[in-house]
């Protein structure tokens, strides 16, 4: 998928946006929870669908999951968020002992020219939060994907490295860091905030939190950090 074509759906999906930002914040929704008094289940349930190409939602036997973090930014924000949305959509997760050698191994073995992004370099960046997996943008996802197989990694879900195909702009990569994070959703926009409190001046785009998980980022962040 072009990156205009998402954008496309950004714009088809903006009632869905408005529908989801009502949503009351759960893990998880049935189509009973999506229904409300303005929306029949019918309708509500091709709302939320129209949000899994931009990978705004996830659904499963029935159940929908929502990045309500990801979805309650102002379209400015969600536009710039396309690439980082798509590539994690296409991210593709490995793993061969589960542990942290798997991680090592690859920061032995990647190429000069991938880039590592979300926990890892969040953590370089903010030492906010201890990373858990290796997210790493790669020129071509085949080619690794050989390389990983080759070296006994499996690919599954419980990988703890992820490969990721470089779509977008990486000009400033505090910012596309900034970004993977906050399209991520979940424990990754904490590491968005601590970006977004640290690079203020670096990043270019300006995302929008409650003011509750600023406050609590901010007192958390180590000291020679602030």
């Amino acid at each position: 998928m072009m990156i205009e074509d998402s954008a496309g759906l950004l714009e088809k999906a903006a009632p869905a946006l408005l529908f989801a930002q009502e949503l009351p914040p759960r893990p998880v929704y049935t189509l009973k929870n999506l229904k409300t008094i303005d929306e029949s289940t019918k309708t509500a349930h091709r709302r939320i669908k129209s949000l899994l190409p931009l990978g705004l939602a996830t659904y499963n036997r029935g159940k929908f999951s929502i990045k309500k973090e990801v979805v309650s930014q102002p379209v400015n924000v969600l536009k710039k968020l396309i690439p980082s949305l798509m590539s994690l959509k296409q991210a593709r997760r490995f793993g061969r002992s589960y542990n942290n050698s798997d991680i090592n191994f690859v920061l032995n073995h990647k190429p000069e020219s991938a880039m590592i992004t979300l926990d890892y370099q969040a953590w370089n960046m903010t030492k906010f939060q201890f990373p858990r997996d290796l997210f790493v943008y790669v020129d071509d996802v085949e080619k690794g994907v050989s390389f990983l197989k080759e070296n006994n990694f499996s690919e599954g879900e419980k990988g703890r490295v992820v490969l990721l195909p470089k779509i977008g702009s990486f000009d400033n990569k505090a910012e596309r860091v900034f970004l993977d994070c906050l399209a991520n959703g979940g424990r990754s926009v904490l590491d968005a905030v601590a970006i977004q409190l640290l690079y203020s001046d670096t990043i270019n785009v300006k995302a929008r939190f409650p003011i509750e998980t600023v406050i609590k980022v901010q007192d958390d962040l180590p000291r020679e950090t602030k």
